[in-house]
């Protein structure tokens, strides 16, 4: 077989260059296949087989085409790693060794390059992949179900399926968010089958949108059982970060709940405040930015807004099961945040014949300058709303998973009201001649409703 570092820059050398990024799996799914013969099928094909030449490997990566794990390889990757990321996506697994992020992640885009044409960083479907590594990194979904209830076996289920594949000696870290115990039942799962592997939880930190700068600025909880451990786990992340805080892994399950929870409760805290100025007829934003003009204890008050995604209500949930379900300050956030679209629907119907309107929603994402509708209230506002009024429409500069999206233009030419769902920062100097809801004050114009 060619060598692989230059199989990968003779690929990422001729592959189309017209395409619109960032590209999702669906799209690159129906954009259809190369034709037989074409660089990027041909390399395709032989990477289903990538991982052969790249012998051992320094760490693995779990789930490693994700939000998470893929900008994890990558940053291990520019420091000179070798990598090697395992996904049960091929979809995933081929946009990646294309050359394309499957999401949008600045600065991540450029790296990705990079490492694929330096043949330190292999993508594939193989498992068995995960028993040529030092250290295996495992970043896997945790969710809560329809009922709000942690998954908590899922990890440990997840781990018995790839544990024929670990070897002795291995260092396992554990990266997702966990409940608290889980950490604990990984260790008695493969003490159980007999193998010598040390188990580290070691839980990710960043923010979408920042994970190329924050993997290498944030410090980096790092646990174990031992001190020898946690040495290990330390010794990997050092690579990234020169601060490492060493903590108990039921420390640092709790430490990375507590982290989400208390940004959740923070933002129901600045939307509840904004419902009650809102309800008097004053302007909420500008409110908190007078108040905290050169006073410090007030600068970490959020501006109101729809606070979602993947994280904030997940973990926030977890941590009042782990209390027995005793938790009044985290589901009272939940109660706000979540009932923030209803709040602010009720409040245009005082105004507004919604019955008779099209409105608008500008930014699905969960956030601004974001593709990601992971749990997105803007999807909230758009069912309340199409109960509620006659039609509505919805847009997105970056999310291109949604068939019902229309463009921006549509938006502005048809709706008879616009509500901003994301704050993408191309909505801030729109001209517009429709009233337009502003939750977050992006346009500076106020947020009242």
């Amino acid at each position: 077989m060619a060598d692989t570092g230059q199989q990968r820059a003779q690929l990422l050398a001729t592959r189309p260059r017209d395409q619109p990024g960032p590209l999702t799996y669906r799209k690159q799914e129906s954009a259809g296949a190369a034709p037989a013969g074409h660089p990027v099928r041909e390399f395709l094909s032989a990477s289903r087989n990538i991982y052969a030449g790249m012998g051992r490997v320094d760490v693995a990566v779990v789930g490693g085409c994700g939000h998470v794990g893929l900008p994890l390889a990558l940053a291990f990757a520019s420091r000179g790693l070798k990598v090697a990321v395992y996904d049960i996506s091929q979809a995933a697994v081929e946009l990646v060794n294309s050359g394309r992020m499957p999401f949008q992640e600045p600065g991540a885009d450029k790296v990705l390059v990079e490492v694929l044409a330096n043949g330190r960083f292999g993508v594939g479907t193989d498992p068995s992949v995960l028993g040529t590594a030092d250290n295996v990194v495992v970043v896997i979904g945790t969710p809560i179900d329809k009922h709000l209830n942690p998954e908590a076996l899922g990890v440990p289920q997840e781990i018995e399926k790839l544990a024929p594949h670990l070897a002795a000696g291995q260092l396992l870290v554990l990266r997702s968010t966990l409940y608290p115990g889980v950490t604990r039942m990984v260790e008695r799962l493969l003490e159980q089958r007999g193998q010598q592997v040390d188990v580290a939880f070691c839980p990710e930190r960043i923010a979408e949108g920042r994970a190329m700068t924050e993997l290498f600025s944030l410090p980096q909880l790092v646990s174990g059982r031992t001190a020898e451990i946690r040495a290990r786990a330390a010794a990997l992340f050092s690579k990234l970060t020169s601060e490492i805080v060493e903590m108990e892994p039921e420390e640092a399950e709790l430490a990375k709940l507590f982290t989400n929870t208390w940004r959740y409760i923070k933002f129901a805290t600045a939307n509840q405040l904004y419902m009650i100025a809102n309800d008097f007829g004053l302007d909420y934003d500008k409110i908190r930015t007078a108040l905290a003009h050169n006073y410090p204890r007030a600068q970490d008050l959020p501006g109101a807004g729809l606070a979602a995604g993947p994280c904030l209500l997940k973990d926030t949930m977890q941590l009042a099961a782990f209390n027995n379900n005793q938790f009044t300050l985290g589901h009272s956030a939940m109660l706000i945040n979540e009932g923030l679209p209803l709040y602010t629907v009720a409040r245009l119907e005082r105004r507004f014949d919604l019955g008779r309107m099209t409105v608008g929603i500008l930014g699905m994402a969960f956030k601004g300058e974001s593709d990601d509708i992971r749990s997105s209230l803007s999807y909230r506002l758009k069912r309340i709303l199409q109960f509620k009024s006659r039609r509505v429409l919805c847009t997105d500069p970056y999310v291109s998973i949604d068939p019902n999206l229309v463009p921006l233009e549509q938006v502005l030419r048809e709706a008879e009201l616009l509500v901003i769902g994301a704050p993408h920062h191309q909505y801030r100097d729109l001209q517009v001649s429709v009233p337009v809801v502003d939750l977050t004050n992006l346009r500076g114009q106020g947020s009242g409703v």
